[in-house]
């Protein structure tokens, strides 16, 4: 899979601590609100909400709260509207940064956004300026229980994968973005515990750091963009160290 590692890079999500796993559930329940407003509140007619709330299940999101959020979002009690917006700019050393976010308040999501970037050794670009960097691919990644490699396969590929890697703890499956719903589905009903099925923008190169002030301040940068309630993703192609 070209050397991806989206895996080993947002491992430090999944370790999170109680207080991100929070922001993470703020994150998903913004996700479920819009997609309800836009597709309706059943999932057997709203592919994007059954996407989500196996996405949410995946995060340990309790069924609870997923049925708290759908039911305000259909009852119109959720008063938010919220759009989308995609920030684009350069960490230190010019790590190349994608920010989408879901706000309902551009110009404070603009300004924190800003701040981070300046505060931590970037600068905010305009769009357009890294996202030719990136290409837009489908990433399904499956818990490897002992898999057997030939069968995981022949699998994939008949599920409308288009290449895959496998190692030690997961199997990263790259396919088309239109593609992520039909993988996941097909997949699950094989009997494969899906940990992670989305869109996601992949650098075509990856920048390396090697000061320790850079290391300090992109590492930084990138914390405060994930623990903002705003932004629902980053995407960089820093070449990040493996912590193992």
């Amino acid at each position: 899979m070209s050397g991806h590692s989206k895996w080993n890079n947002i491992k430090r999500k999944k370790e999170a601590t109680d207080a991100a796993k929070g922001k993470i559930f703020t994150k998903i329940g913004r996700e479920i609100t819009v997609v309800v407003k836009e597709g309706g509140a059943d999932p057997n007619n709203n592919s994007k909400l059954r996407d989500l709330i196996a996405k949410a299940k995946a995060n340990n999101v309790p069924n609870d709260n997923i049925d708290r959020i759908i039911k305000k979002a259909a009852g119109g009690e959720d008063k938010n509207n919220y759009e989308n917006i995609t920030y684009e700019g350069y960490g230190p050393n010019g790590v190349a940064v994608i920010v989408e976010c879901l706000t309902d308040n551009r110009n404070r999501t603009a300004g924190e956004v800003r701040h981070y970037f300046d505060k931590f050794g970037g600068n905010l670009g305009t769009i357009g300026c890294v996202s030719f960097m990136f290409t837009n691919k489908g990433i399904v990644i499956l818990e490897n229980t002992g898999l057997d490699e030939d069968k995981v396969m022949d699998d994939v590929f008949e599920c409308g994968g288009d290449d895959f890697d496998i190692n030690e703890e997961t199997v990263e499956i790259e396919c088309a973005p239109e593609n992520v719903h039909a993988l996941r589905e097909g997949l699950t009903a094989k009997g494969y515990n899906v940990i992670s099925a989305e869109s996601e923008m992949i650098p075509s190169t990856y920048t390396t750091l090697t000061d320790e002030d850079h290391i300090k301040k992109m590492n930084l940068l990138l914390e405060h963009l994930e623990d903002n309630d705003d932004v629902q993703n980053v995407y960089h192609n820093w070449e990040m160290p493996d912590e193992e």
